[in-house]
């Protein structure tokens, strides 16, 4: 089981390595270190969204050596007690737990927010912190439709003292980073093509009995800038909201979106050129709206291109993974999967190098599969504040690995391919599609920057 003494063990080396690089700083890097918080001074951290992941992230965050989990956020208030012992477990105290994200981020005591809400919360309540002068860590993906990506974008530039990172945390594991490396060195050739994938066997969700909302939530703050769903049913929450299109954005970035990030880091690409999409609802007759199944195919004009495969409810794996992406060099080929591990092969399909993860990953575990390896992701986010470090995962490289899936569920909706402009990543020309570029929002909870 990790403890403390391990995430400080490890936290301590990837600083050593980080403030080595410390003693020449651009001029914007400079100008962010002067702005940042001192060298010394502790991280006050508030986590908004504590059921599942949220709670995973507060525990892990609580556990990082120069910050500390003073503050909790939920709109349940059971989730919000589990939580808050989660948390004093860790550290022997109890964070002050708030269920209005409104009244929360008005504490002058909160230096930095991680939210890891649902999704139709991520980029208003993004938004909403970077307006309040907090520090952000927002879990992926960026958003629930691409309009909420350009809002990000533009709020991030307005609050440019706030730093912004996104949970896109294999950008920081250690053999995933030397991977990616070898990758552009050239140790597979050239590369154009790419797969990535996920798989699982998730359980029907069945159709949902209208029940009265439990006592612990409160629905309307839970909805937030959704518009409202005046009934409440007994197979929305906790989880199974991902698979709604009113609050989630399905298995494509629930967990593609990792996996997609990295086939855009290996390959060099931004936007694409065109994107296609097959899917379907097939395994169980039930209230879930997104896909169990999906392919996603995406074409970077000559450059290169790539797919995402999603299989929510048949795992079995692809290239011996439950998940992961695999590239294809002139030379060979390199796969990485959902751990911090990759595999070289010859052009003959031949092992030629396996690296083998130094840190531990659980495999299966929903919530919190990679502890101690996120610790590197969070102590990059830290040195960003305190010095100015660059990013592993920035928010516009973010938002373009979102987009690019968001685009996916785009084209399986309108069932055609979607053009797409490589500058801005706008559709061309499709006004089926753009009825899903936006969304409309509960009448005094639209986000403003």
């Amino acid at each position: 089981m990790s403890t403390r003494r391990d995430f400080i063990k490890q936290a301590a080396a990837v600083t050593v390595t980080a403030l080595a690089g410390h003693s020449i700083l651009s001029p914007a890097s400079a100008e962010a270190k002067k702005k940042a918080l001192g060298a010394n001074d502790k991280i006050h951290i508030g986590v908004i969204g504590v059921n599942s992941r949220g709670k995973a992230l507060a525990s892990n965050f609580a556990k990082m050596p120069g910050c500390e989990v003073g503050f909790l956020c939920d709109c349940d208030s059971d989730a919000l007690a589990r939580c808050q012992e989660s948390v004093r477990k860790v550290t022997g105290k109890t964070p002050k737990g708030e269920k209005d994200i409104r009244r929360f981020l008005e504490n002058k005591d909160i230096d930095a927010v991680v939210i890891a809400t649902p999704d139709h919360w991520h980029a208003p309540a993004a938004i909403m912190a970077l307006r309040a002068g907090k520090h952000v860590y927002l879990e992926k993906p960026t958003s629930h439709n691409p309009a909420e990506n350009q809002m990000l974008l533009r709020a991030e530039k307005k609050y440019a003292t706030q730093v912004i990172t996104v949970g896109n945390q294999r950008r920081s594991w250690p053999q995933v980073r030397e991977a990616i490396e070898e990758l552009h060195s050239g140790v597979i050739g050239k590369v154009h093509f790419a797969k990535s994938w996920y798989t699982n066997n998730r359980p029907s969700i069945g159709i949902g009995k209208v029940v009265p909302v439990p006592a612990h939530l409160d629905w309307d703050l839970w909805q937030g800038p959704a518009p409202r769903v005046a009934e409440f049913r007994d197979n929305y929450i906790h989880y199974n909201w991902h698979w709604f299109w009113r609050w989630g954005t399905g298995e494509a970035l629930n967990n593609g979106t990792h996996f997609v990030d990295l086939l855009r880091w290996g390959l060099e690409v931004g936007y694409p050129t065109q994107v296609s999409s097959v899917g379907g609802r097939w395994r169980f007759q039930d209230d879930w709206e997104a896909y169990d199944s999906q392919l996603i195919s995406f074409q970077f004009g000559d450059q290169a291109a790539g797919s995402w495969e999603g299989r929510s409810c048949n795992m079995v794996p692809v290239d011996g993974k439950s998940s992961g992406v695999t590239f294809y060099g002139e030379s060979g080929a390199m796969s990485l999967s959902g751990g911090n591990e990759y595999k070289i092969f010859d052009i003959k399909g031949k092992l030629v190098k396996h690296v083998k993860s130094t840190v531990a990953f659980r495999d299966g575990d929903l919530q919190n599969p990679s502890e101690q390896l996120d610790g590197f992701h969070f102590q990059n986010w830290f040195n960003a504040i305190r010095f100015g470090e660059k990013l592993n995962s920035t928010l516009e490289e973010a938002c373009k690995s979102t987009q690019l899936v968001q685009l996916g569920n785009i084209a399986a909706r309108t069932g055609h391919s979607l053009q797409v402009n490589p500058q801005t990543g706008f559709i061309i020309g499709d006004p089926e599609a753009q009825q899903y570029w936006g969304r409309d929002y509960e009448p005094g909870w639209e986000p403003f920057i």
